[in-house]
C-alpha cells in the first residue's frame, strides 16, 4: 500500500514536469518604439525621413486570449509575414537629417498649421515644375525650391514685416543686386520666374562662399556677413555646432530645420495624412510691349479678362506695363498671343497712349517736358489748355507716353488713361481727327455730331467728369472715313 502511494507520487510530479515543458512562454507587453534620431550632424549623403514602427513590433502587440490546450499539445508560432512590396521612401539631393528639432517642426506643420501648410502644399503644384526646371538649368539641387515654400507658401504676393517680398522674400538691396528691377512701376521680387533665378543665383553665391548648403540656407535668412561673423567667432565646424552657440538669433538657429521638415512632408505628404488638391502648372503666352499700355486694353484686345492678366502678371504695381522698360515681355493665357497680336495692331497709336500727370520742377519747361517724354510742345500746350509755352513750378500737367519713354526717375506720380475702352468690332477704318471747340459746344452735342459718346471722347483726351472744355480747345475724336 505504501509502495503504491509512492508509485503515485512519483508518476504526479513525473506528469507536472512535462506540463511546465511543453508551456508556451509568457509574452513580454509589446510596444511601437519610436525610432531614435539621427545624429545631429550634416549628413554628406541624403538621408530618409524616419520609417513607421516596424511590423515585428506590430507583431508582437497582445492578443485575444487563447482557449485551453491540452498540456501534451505543443504550440508553434508562424514567423510574420513578409511584406508584398517595401515602401518606396522618397530621395533627397540635399542633406536632410532628422533629429528632435526637425520631429518638432514636422508636429508644427503637421498639427498646429495643418490647414495653412496643406494650402501652401497645394498651391505648390503651380510654381514647382518651373522653379525646378530653373534650378536644373543652375546645376542647382532641386530640393532647394522648397526654401519658397517656408518663405512664402509659393505666394508671389507675400510681403514681411521686415519689407521682404515675394515667393522667395527678397529684401530690396539684395533683389537688385542681383538684376530684380523694383520702383513704383514693376516689382521683380514677386516675379516666379525672375524672382526664382536670382534666388537660384544667390544660393549659388552662397554656397561657393561655405561648402556647405546648411551654412548657405542660414545665410539665406540671416544674411551672408552675420554667418560668417558667427563662423569665425564661435570656431564652429558646420552648422549644427554653430546652432548650439549664442551667435545665431533663434529664427536663424530653427531656419534649417523648418526647411528640413518642410522638404520631408512636402516629398511624401501621403504619409502623413495629406490629400492634396495641387493647383495647375504655370503655363502662358509671351507678348512684347514697346511702350506703356494699359492693362484692360491689352485684356480685352487679347479676350481675357483683366484679372487674368493681373494673376499672370504680379510684379506689376499700377495697372499699365512699366514706363521705362522697352519692349517689356507680357504674359497671357496660353492661346490669347495670336489673337493679340493681330488686333492690337489695328487700334490707333492714339488710343494705345497712357497719360501720366507729370509735376513740373524747378528748371523745367514745356520744351524740356516734350522731349523727355517724345511729345511736342502743341500738343502738350493742347490737352492742358495751354496758352503760352511757360508752366508753374509745381504745377501739374498731362503728358502722353510712347516708344521714346522717360526714364523713372523723370516719370510722373500717378497713372490716368485717355483711352481703355474698345468698341467691338475693332474700327479697321477709323482715324484721327482734331476738332476744335466751337462756342456754346458741349460733350454731348459733339458726341452726336460724331455718333460717339461723351464718356468715349472724354477717354480719348484724358478728361476727369467734371472737366470742362473751352472754345478754342482741341479734341481728339476717333471717327470713320465718311464722318471726317
Amino acid at each position: 500500500m505504501r509502495v503504491s502511494w509512492l508509485a503515485l507520487i512519483l508518476l504526479g510530479v513525473t506528469m507536472g514536469l512535462a506540463a511546465c515543458a511543453t508551456a508556451p512562454a509568457a509574452r513580454q507587453p509589446a510596444h511601437a518604439a519610436r525610432p531614435a534620431p539621427l545624429p545631429a550632424t550634416p549628413a554628406p549623403q541624403a538621408l530618409p525621413p524616419p520609417s513607421s514602427p516596424s511590423s515585428a513590433a506590430i507583431d508582437e502587440a497582445p492578443t485575444a486570449a487563447e482557449p485551453a490546450l491540452s498540456a501534451q499539445v505543443s504550440i508553434i508560432e508562424e514567423p510574420a509575414p513578409e511584406p508584398d512590396e517595401e515602401e518606396e521612401l522618397p530621395t533627397y539631393d540635399v542633406p536632410i537629417i532628422l533629429n528632435s528639432s526637425v520631429e518638432s517642426h514636422i508636429d508644427y506643420f503637421n498639427v498646429r498649421i495643418r490647414d495653412k501648410f496643406e494650402l501652401w502644399l497645394s498651391r505648390s503644384g503651380r510654381y514647382l515644375p518651373l522653379m525646378k526646371e530653373i534650378f536644373k538649368k543652375n546645376n542647382l539641387p532641386e530640393d532647394l525650391v522648397f526654401v519658397s515654400l517656408i518663405e512664402s507658401g509659393f505666394n508671389p504676393y507675400a510681403y514681411s514685416r521686415a519689407a521682404a517680398v515675394g515667393p522667395w522674400q527678397f529684401m530690396k538691396g539684395t533683389g537688385r543686386r542681383y538684376g530684380l528691377r523694383i520702383n513704383e512701376w514693376i516689382d521683380e521680387r514677386r516675379d516666379p520666374v525672375k524672382s526664382t533665378a536670382a534666388a537660384a543665383n544667390y544660393l549659388k553665391d552662397l554656397y561657393a562662399m561655405f561648402n556647405s548648403w546648411p551654412l548657405a540656407l542660414a545665410s539665406y535668412n540671416a544674411g551672408e556677413g552675420r554667418v560668417g561673423r558667427a563662423m569665425a567667432k564661435s570656431k564652429a565646424g558646420d552648422f549644427w555646432d554653430l546652432r548650439s552657440t549664442r551667435y545665431l538669433r533663434p529664427e536663424t538657429r530653427n531656419y534649417v530645420p523648418k526647411f528640413m521638415a518642410a522638404t520631408i512632408i512636402a516629398k511624401n505628404p501621403e504619409k502623413y495624412g495629406f490629400n492634396l488638391n495641387y493647383h495647375e502648372p504655370l503655363q502662358y503666352d509671351e507678348v512684347v510691349i514697346d511702350r506703356p499700355t494699359d492693362l484692360r486694353l491689352i485684356a480685352k484686345t487679347a479676350g481675357v479678362t483683366y484679372e487674368e492678366v493681373k494673376e499672370l502678371n504680379p510684379e506689376l504695381r499700377q495697372s499699365v506695363t512699366p514706363l521705362g522698360h522697352d519692349d517689356y515681355r507680357l504674359k497671357l493665357p496660353v492661346g490669347a498671343k495670336a489673337a493679340f497680336e493681330e488686333r492690337f495692331a489695328q487700334i490707333p497709336e492714339w488710343e494705345k497712349t497712357v497719360w501720366l500727370k507729370h509735376v513740373v520742377r524747378r528748371g523745367e519747361t514745356l520744351a524740356s517736358i516734350a522731349r523727355k517724354f517724345g511729345t511736342t510742345i502743341a500738343t502738350l500746350r493742347d490737352i492742358n489748355h495751354l496758352r503760352r509755352s511757360s508752366v508753374r513750378i509745381g504745377g501739374t500737367i498731362l503728358v502722353p507716353t510712347g516708344n521714346r519713354a522717360a526714364t523713372i526717375e523723370e516719370a510722373a506720380t500717378a497713372v490716368t488713361n485717355a483711352a481703355l475702352t474698345i468698341e467691338e468690332p475693332l474700327a479697321r477704318e477709323a482715324k484721327p481727327l482734331r476738332y476744335r471747340v466751337k462756342r456754346g459746344d458741349t460733350l454731348w452735342n459733339i458726341s452726336k455730331r460724331f455718333n460717339t459718346t461723351a464718356d468715349q471722347i472724354r477717354k480719348w483726351n484724358g478728361l476727369g467728369t467734371t472737366s470742362d472744355i473751352r472754345a478754342g480747345r482741341r479734341l481728339i475724336l476717333y471717327v470713320n472715313a465718311e464722318q471726317s
